[in-house]
């Protein structure tokens, strides 16, 4: 019996739950009595406690769009790595970045960058332990030893040390506590996934010194076979390591020195073709979507990432607290990407990128009862390189360096005022200043580049740039809130966000306008040309939202609702296309500053307690449901060598109009045991990956069924079985197109005389490579998994 089929009777036991369990619920789908045990919920009169706003506050009275997910929650839902948030969060998509395991492409309310090469910074900021990950390489984190992880939408600044536009998750670790601890997971699924977690932590006598750390070990089979080289294709093989060393004098001081270590040896993700060979080679479209036939297997696949922070608290007396926090992060990735998913070489290419960061954050924060107030200092000193080649058949490569330095220093405040008890204010404001320090090489060669094994002299130069550009922006925040009970909240609010502009690394600068009329331009042309046609513009958004949150009939309801406006100006668009350069077939980067949108949005989050026994049996169902009306009302497209405005044929990139999900959980006692079940079945309407439409690339509306049987034997003791995607939904998360298209309704047309006669193929055209590159990759299979966890 193979290995996809050998949990049949698992699977058929988790199927038969579901469809019985299947109705609509809510984002925080475990059941209540795991909010208890977590203490993240402390009782039936306590509330969700965040710290959203920097410091610890009833979820019910943020007056912000936040979703927050305690660790009892996710592990009773067997959830694996942040991405599986978005199935229960509304508006937000979260997604592994084609070829990797590690590398994540997150938006939020549309706003989102996909693109991981130097120069483009991330919409939504990615926080751990309050560090801000300047690089999407290494950001897909994996679920272990984690206290919660909070999902806020809309515009940060005023509160966190980096600038985002569209929202931020913070993941955050746990506390070490006063007791020894011990905690043990084991978990054994489908694929032959095999998942190990060990925790431990002690206080070290009574120095006030705690000392505690984790391993884990998380593999897993390939969901599918590469056919060219025999390996395993969308497997999992990654260490990952936490330590943390916690000093507390005494209860107005605290100290925090953790580190994290990650390596992941998993195989490069093979793309599946969605169409045949354009040039009549006998390699038909595959059946199994997570198989595929690409051949190029240098660099060899790896992932290290590893960084450390210093916290530091002292509270000199009751209204007034000092926070120190200061970070180091770097990764370092190598990973071969076949574009055309075939052996031949053609759109072939191996890649690596390297970076590093150290950011300083200081916060003072003031409360006097009435007043709370935050006012702080950030520095961020990082520093991002690409380099990648793209061979072509011939053996004609080009070659992409890109080294970005970026530095920012921002001082930011935001200040809540109770003018009542029911009533409040706050305001707030950031500046930021960015400098962007790049430096582009983009050369053609014959054979390899220097980077990848070749040693010949380029055959081509094509850009050779070095260049800085300053950013400066005041980004302001206010709301007003308006309690008419204590577990009530009304709130208006009006925030800016802004993202600095920078430098295209895969530009091409001997595709520069020789705009002085000198003559020259490109790599030995003027420096003015080349950064007209290398450089973006910053971009920001204005986000105006209204909100609604309560807690009723003895809390077993709870209901938090929002709708918002956002103007959207100077919207990056970085991409790439094939082009010809003095005759020779190449690729370049194309960043467009889309001229203005508008987001138009609802969310809705909802929980019910429909059962609350004495003996702790409970049956609750909740609900999310986010609506996106996101339009460009000015897009500018080169069409022809002509400005067109083509806005009504560009869609918002990974944008469903529609996400909703529904979760029913039950739990009751057996005896000294308990049981837990819960089922969720979440859906996402359909979206684009890429402005302009990609027929056959983008992804129809789809449903995902989860199931969850927990059986508590003790406090210490438990044995959970999972099930993921139980219909075994196919869906893409992302790909790549090199087929010629319509730029302005993205229809595809027919081949083009191009230079090299190999070229002219029957059907549809290549703008890259004489296969035609159509290549998706998917979002997980059906898996269960069954998860024993011990707790001393």
């Amino acid at each position: 019996m193979s290995r996809r089929v050998s949990t049949r009777t698992l699977l058929n036991a988790s199927a038969a739950f579901a469809v019985i369990a299947a109705v609509p619920a809510f984002a925080q789908e475990a059941p209540a009595a795991a909010l208890v045990e977590e203490g993240v919920i402390p009782d039936d009169s306590g509330a969700i406690v965040v710290t959203a706003r920097r410091r610890e506050e009833r979820l019910i009275d943020v007056p912000v769009a936040i979703t927050a997910f305690s660790g009892a929650q996710l592990e009773a839902s067997g959830s694996i790595d942040v991405t599986d948030l978005s199935n229960v969060t509304p508006n937000v998509t979260l997604e592994v970045s084609r070829g990797t395991n590690s590398t994540l492409s997150a938006f939020i309310r549309g706003v989102g960058q996909q693109d991981p090469v130097a120069g483009f910074e991330a919409g939504v900021g990615i926080y751990l332990d309050d560090v801000y990950l300047n690089r999407p390489q290494a950001a897909v984190l994996d679920i272990y030893d984690v206290e919660r992880i909070e999902v806020l939408r809309g515009p940060q600044g005023t509160l966190y040390g980096r600038n985002t536009i569209g929202g931020a998750v913070k993941y955050v670790t746990r506390r070490i506590g006063d007791k020894p601890t011990l905690n043990l997971r084991a978990t054994y699924g489908s694929y032959d996934q095999a998942d190990g977690v060990i925790s431990a932590s002690t206080p070290i006598g009574d120095s006030g010194f705690r000392i505690g750390g984790a391993v884990a070990r998380l593999t897993r089979g390939g969901f599918g076979k590469n056919l060219t080289t025999g390996e395993d294709n969308y497997n999992k093989d990654l260490w990952g390591a936490r330590g943390t060393l916690q000093f507390e004098p005494g209860s107005s001081a605290f100290f925090r020195l953790s580190g994290d270590y990650t390596k992941d040896n998993s195989n490069t993700r093979g793309g599946h073709r969605l169409i045949a060979p354009l040039n009549g080679t006998n390699f038909p479209v595959l059946n199994d979507v997570y198989d595929s036939r690409g051949a190029l297997l240098a660099p060899k696949q790896s992932v290290e990432a590893y960084g450390g922070s210093l916290f530091a608290e002292v509270k000199p007396s009751d209204w007034l607290t000092f926070r120190s926090i200061t970070g180091y992060r770097k990764d370092d990735s190598a990973t071969p990407i076949d574009f055309d998913a075939l052996p031949a070489v053609d759109v072939d290419v191996p890649a690596f990128y390297n970076n590093k960061q150290f950011s300083q954050e200081v916060q003072l924060l003031v409360d006097t009862g009435p007043l709370n107030a935050l006012v702080g200092l950030y520095y961020l000193d990082a520093q991002a390189t690409t380099v990648f080649d793209v061979r072509l058949p011939g053996s004609l490569t080009a070659l992409t360096f890109g080294n970005v330095r970026t530095d920012t220093v921002a001082i930011f405040g935001d200040a809540t005022y109770d003018i009542t008890p029911m009533l409040s204010i706050s305001v707030g404001g950031r500046y930021t200043w960015d400098t962007r320090r790049s430096q582009i090489q983009r050369n053609l060669y014959i054979g390899s580049s220097p980077y990848f094994g070749g040693t010949s002299a380029p055959a081509v130069p094509q850009t050779n740039f070095r260049g800085s550009a300053d950013f400066a922006k005041f980004t302001p925040r206010a709301s007003i809130s308006f309690k008419p009970a204590q577990d009530h909240l009304l709130y208006a609010s009006y925030s800016k966000g802004f993202k600095g502009g920078g430098f295209d690394p895969r530009g091409v600068a001997t595709l520069a306008p020789d705009l002085n009329g000198n003559g020259v331009n490109g790599a030995g042309g003027d420096q003015g040309d080349i950064y007209s046609f290398l450089s973006f513009d910053p971009e920001t958004v204005e986000s105006y939202e209204v909100g609604y949150k309560a807690s009723m009939f003895d809390r077993r309801l709870t209901l938090a609702v929002s709708g918002f406006h956002s103007k959207y100006t100077d919207v990056q668009v970085p991409g790439s296309a094939g082009t010809i350069v003095g005759g020779i077939p190449t690729f370049a980067g194309i960043t467009t500053n889309a001229g203005k949108a508008r987001i138009n949005g609802v969310e809705l989050e909802a929980n019910a307690t429909l059962i609350r026994g004495t003996d702790g049996t409970r049956l609750s169902v909740a609900g999310t449901l986010g609506y996106l009306d996101a339009k460009y009302l000015e897009f500018i497209g080169n069409i022809n060598n002509l400005p067109v405005d083509v806005a009504k044929f560009r869609k918002f990139q990974n944008t469903p109009d529609l996400t909703a999900s529904g979760t029913v959980a039950f739990s009751a006692p057996i005896g000294s045991s308990s049981v837990d079940l819960s089922s969720t079945l979440s859906y996402r309407s359909s979206s684009q990956q890429f402005e302009l439409r990609t027929p056959g690339l983008d992804q129809p509306g789809f449903a995902l069924l989860d199931a969850n049987i927990v059986y508590n034997i003790d406090e210490r003791f438990s044995i959970g079985v999972h099930g993921k995607n139980l219909t075994n939904k196919r869906y893409i998360v992302s790909g790549y197109n090199f087929l010629a298209q319509n730029p302005t309704t993205g229809a595809y047309v027919l081949s083009v005389v191009q230079t090299n006669p190999n070229y002219l193929v029957p059907g549809l055209g290549s703008t890259l490579g004489n296969t035609g590159v159509l290549t998706a990759y998917y979002g997980n299979p059906r898996q269960v998994f069954a998860t024993v966890t011990a707790k001393f």
